[in-house]
């Protein structure tokens, strides 16, 4: 059976009279990668700088491993955390840096430098320990700071916002190699970000955030694909909301639906519905926003309300979509894709 990582209950921290942290219960498992998304103010990095003992709590207890350390010091809790500005001293060389914890702690030089090597290779960056900070890209500075947390080997490591200052293409390829390194270590890894893909991409579960609260955990497709509430649905993927009378004109149904853009096909307004499982409703497109892939159209419905469409561009340009504006349409969608949300 898998153990428990990582347990916060009712965990409470504020800032005057900001509630940062309004009362949150989590478990994280040991070896999976959890990431914890919200916006900005949501209380993600709040939660994470007091597991790693950088703030201590109003109100809750904290676990690691099965043992409260609550009150302990951030050096007595078997955590490392990697942040945003990597933090690596440039007067050494890249070896030194990955090797400084170690030599602090007054490990043998000899196994400091086996443990430095054996991180650096783990990060793809082995014969690279003789160069400075200053010789490396942005993504082999990031990798530095990851095999230095790995080299002591802690029971949890603690990811703030790590790709944060590098370009899309860089985050795009560190966020594979992120996640393959911790499949091969086997430690827990906690990632804090406000990037959604970011988190549907490498994490095996998901918290988001909302407030100082968590509005969910759950696996990516079952963030994504169910949502608990409409901050949820709106927060993670481009979302179409519908409620009160759009929702009983579209769904045929009262309450509160979510449709993802990319399950609903365009056609044209004289099409019928495929099978009796298929919804439909016409409209007339009113905005069109070429995305290369792709093209999201906003379509206003004749029953009320507007619904955002996302089709592939397979065969066409940015002059063919650009054609659809004000054209007349029928959009459909399978029925089960019509997520109702709790009240």
């Amino acid at each position: 059976m898998q153990g428990i990582a990582i347990r916060l209950q009712d965990l409470r921290k504020s800032f005057g009279r900001t509630a940062a942290v309004a009362g949150v219960d989590l478990e994280i498992r040991d070896g999976e990668f959890f990431s914890m998304l919200g916006p900005s103010g949501s209380g993600k990095t709040t939660v994470l700088r007091l597991v790693a003992g950088f703030e201590s709590p109003d109100q809750g207890r904290i676990e690691l491993a099965g043992q409260e350390v609550t009150g302990l010091a951030p050096f007595e809790r078997d955590v490392h955390t990697v942040f945003q500005d990597y933090a690596l001293f440039p007067h050494m060389t890249v070896e030194q840096n990955v090797a400084y914890a170690l030599k602090i702690r007054k490990v043998p030089k000899a196994e400091r430098l086996a443990r430095s090597r054996e991180a650096l290779a783990e990060v793809r960056l082995a014969g690279y320990g003789d160069r400075r900070p200053a010789q490396l890209s942005g993504g082999q500075r990031q990798r530095v700071a990851l095999a230095r947390a790995l080299v002591g080997r802690p029971r949890v490591l603690l990811l703030d916002e790590p790709l944060g200052a590098l370009d899309l293409k860089l985050r795009e390829q560190m966020q594979s190699e992120l996640k393959a390194i911790q499949r091969e270590v086997g430690i827990t890894f906690v990632f804090v970000t406000h990037d959604q893909e970011e988190a549907l991409t490498m994490s095996d579960r998901i918290a988001v955030f909302d407030q100082g609260r968590i509005a969910q955990v759950g696996t990516p497709a079952e963030i994504y694909e169910r949502p608990a509430t409409p901050f949820v649905a709106s927060f993670v993927g481009t979302s179409n909301l519908l409620d009160g009378e759009v929702a009983r004109q579209v769904v045929g149904a009262p309450g509160t639906y979510n449709i993802r853009p990319e399950k609903i096909r365009v056609l044209k307004e004289s099409a019928e519905a495929d099978e009796p499982e298929h919804a439909t409703a016409t409209g007339t497109v009113a905005d069109v926003v070429y995305l290369g892939d792709a093209t999201r159209l906003l379509v206003d419905l004749d029953g009320g309300g507007r619904l955002t469409a996302v089709q592939q561009n397979l065969e066409t340009s940015a002059e063919d979509v650009a054609a659809y504006r004000g054209t007349r349409v029928r959009l459909q969608w399978h029925r089960r894709h019509a997520v109702r949300l709790p009240s």
